[in-house]
C-alpha cells in the first residue's frame, strides 16, 4: 500500500463516472434496498446501510433518491432478490481487475463481464486468482486545498481516531484503517471538523503495476465496459494510472 495514491485512480475516473451519474445513483439505490432488506432502515442499527449511504453521499446522490431507497426496501412487498457476486481477471499487462456484482440473473452478468474482458485485451481468471493481491480497508481521503494543517498535525489526528496509516502528497492526506475501525475513525475526524472528500471501504490493492502508455486506453475501455454494466456494483484493479 505503501507509496500507492488510491486518490490519484479516483480522480483520474472522475469524468468519466460523472457523465454517469444517472447509473451510479441507480446502482447505490439498488445497494440500499438490499442493505435495509437485510439489516433495517435504521443506519444507526445497521453498519451496511450506513456505509452505502456514505457511499450515496460522496457520490453527491441527493437525499431524495437515498430516502427512496430505503423507504422501497422497507416495504414489505417489494420481493426483488439479488445475488452479490465478484468476477477476477487480468486487464492488459496483466492488471489484476476484481468486479464487484449486484444482479439478479447471473447467466447475464457473467456473459457480460466476460465479454467487456475478452474485447477489450483482458482475460477471466478463476476464482482466488487475483483477489490475494487485494486487502480490504477503510478509505478517508481529505483534501489540503484550504486546509491549514501540516501533515504531523493530521497523523497525529489519525492516530488519535485509530487510523492504521497515512499517505500524503501535495494535493490529499489518504487514510486508511481496518475495516473494524472504520466507523468510528470516520466519526472522529468529522467530529474534528474535517471535511472528508471521500470515505468508504474499499479494496486497495497490496502492491501495483504501472499501465504502459500504449494499453491505457483500452484499459480504461474495459473500465468504462464495466462500469456501464448494470449489474456491476464496483471495479478495482491494481493499475498505477
Amino acid at each position: 500500500m505503501s507509496g500507492h495514491s488510491k486518490w490519484n485512480n479516483i480522480q483520474g475516473r472522475k469524468n468519466a463516472q460523472d457523465s454517469k451519474r444517472g447509473k451510479i445513483f441507480q446502482k447505490i439505490s439498488r445497494e440500499i434496498y438490499m442493505a435495509v432488506k437485510s439489516g433495517g432502515p435504521d443506519p444507526s442499527t445497521n453498519p451496511s446501510l450506513r456505509m452505502v449511504m456514505d457511499k450515496a453521499k460522496s457520490n453527491n446522490m441527493p437525499n431524495d433518491n437515498i430516502e427512496r431507497a430505503i423507504k422501497k426496501g422497507s416495504n414489505t412487498a417489494e420481493n426483488e432478490n439479488y445475488d452479490e457476486v465478484t468476477y477476477e481477471g487480468y486487464g492488459p499487462n496483466g492488471i489484476a481487475v476484481l468486479v464487484h456484482a449486484l444482479t439478479d440473473n447471473l447467466n447475464r452478468t457473467g456473459t457480460n463481464v466476460r465479454v467487456a474482458f475478452n474485447k477489450n485485451g483482458g482475460t477471466m481468471g478463476e476464482k482466488g486468482s487475483v483477489s490475494y493481491m487485494f486487502e480490504r480497508k477503510g478509505y478517508i481521503a481529505i483534501e489540503r486545498e484550504g486546509l491549514d494543517v501540516d501533515e504531523d498535525t493530521m497523523l497525529m489526528s489519525v492516530l488519535e481516531a485509530g487510523g492504521e496509516e497515512m499517505e500524503t502528497s501535495e494535493e490529499v492526506f489518504e487514510i486508511y484503517t481496518d475495516p473494524s475501525d472504520f466507523p468510528a475513525v470516520r466519526d472522529a475526524l468529522e467530529k474534528e471538523g474535517y471535511t472528508l472528500a471521500k470515505s468508504e471501504v474499499t479494496m486497495v490493492p497490496q502492491t501495483t503495476v504501472e499501465m504502459p502508455e500504449d494499453k491505457k486506453a483500452i484499459f480504461e475501455q474495459m473500465l468504462d465496459k464495466l462500469e456501464d454494466d448494470d449489474d456491476v456494483s464496483e471495479v478495482f484493479h491494481n493499475a498505477e494510472m
